[in-house]
Formats: structure tokens, C-alpha cells, sequence
């Protein structure tokens, strides 16, 4: 199974809100090319995204399904991207002072990605998964305001007026 750490310079919740707006699914999936459809329950257990993966014109549409969602802590989606198959995808995010650690695990569990050898299958993985927590990184930390921004305690607002 493979196995990506990343400090997020934000809070859980922060992350939670990205993972929570499946509109940006392809944003930070690497893979995922566009959104099709996204159900009106999304992030709820048993709610689907409809996206494509690929690059045009050779798309493949598919979905994802939520099997467990716990914010700001925990989701668990099941990703299907038939030819390859299914993969089981878990995301956990613990606050770490005013940051937050990020970490993502995925294994092959369904289709022909399960017959891949696992240290090969791990090593793209792993990759992938890098630069998906990349991307997942600058969603967070760009919708996040920093705490030395913050001068009231009512709705945000941010030094410089905005």
C-alpha cells in the first residue's frame, strides 16, 4: 500500500472544506481531467463523484464513492478507474500546532492494478500520490487565512482590508 506524508500550513478543517467541494476533485486527483457530475450528498457515505480521467480524446469516464467520511479527520473513498480497476483511498488529516499533517494511503483492490507487483505499483503510487497532496496543499493553505491575518474574532477579516 502505497504511503504519502505532507505538513499542510493550515488547519484540518481547512482541508476538509477542499475535500468537501468535490467540484474540485480533478484540482488535486492527479489523473482525474474533468467533473461530469457531483451527487447533491457529496461528502456523504455512499455519495458519488462522476468525473473522467485521461487527456483528450481519450477519456474514460468513471466514478469515486465515499465510504467513510469523519471531518475534519478522516475520509475514505473508493476510486474507479476502469481499465485499471479500483482503489481503496484513505486520507487522514491531525492538526500539528497552527499546520496539519496530511497523510494518504492507497491500495490496488479491484481489476488488473491488483496483479501489478507491489513494489512497482507502490513506486507510481507514490508519485502520483505526491503530487496529489502537492496540489490538495495549495487549495488548503490558499483558502486558509493565516492566523497572524486575523483581527477579530467575528467574520474574517484580513489585514489591507479585504
Amino acid at each position: 500500500m502505497s504511503r504519502n506524508v505532507r505538513v499542510l500550513r493550515c488547519t484540518p478543517e481547512d482541508v476538509f472544506d477542499v475535500l468537501g467541494d468535490g467540484w474540485l476533485y480533478p484540482s488535486w486527483v492527479v489523473g482525474a481531467s474533468r467533473m461530469r457530475d457531483v451527487d447533491a450528498s457529496w461528502p456523504a457515505q455512499g455519495a458519488e463523484l462522476h468525473h473522467s480521467f485521461g487527456v483528450w480524446p481519450l477519456l474514460i469516464d468513471d466514478k469515486t464513492v465515499v465510504e467513510e467520511y469523519d471531518p475534519p479527520r478522516r475520509m475514505v473513498m473508493r476510486a474507479r478507474g476502469w481499465p485499471v480497476g479500483e482503489a481503496r483511498v484513505f486520507l487522514e488529516v491531525k492538526a500539528r500546532g497552527s499546520d496539519c499533517v496530511v497523510r494518504i494511503r492507497e491500495e490496488a483492490v479491484a481489476g488488473p492494478g491488483r496483479f501489478v507487483p507491489r513494489a512497482l505499483m507502490d513506486m507510481m503510487l507514490h508519485w502520483r500520490n505526491d503530487e496529489t497532496l502537492h496540489r490538495l496543499a495549495y487549495l488548503a493553505e490558499g483558502r486558509a487565512v493565516p492566523s497572524e491575518y486575523i483581527v477579530s474574532r467575528g467574520p474574517r477579516v484580513v489585514a489591507g482590508g479585504s
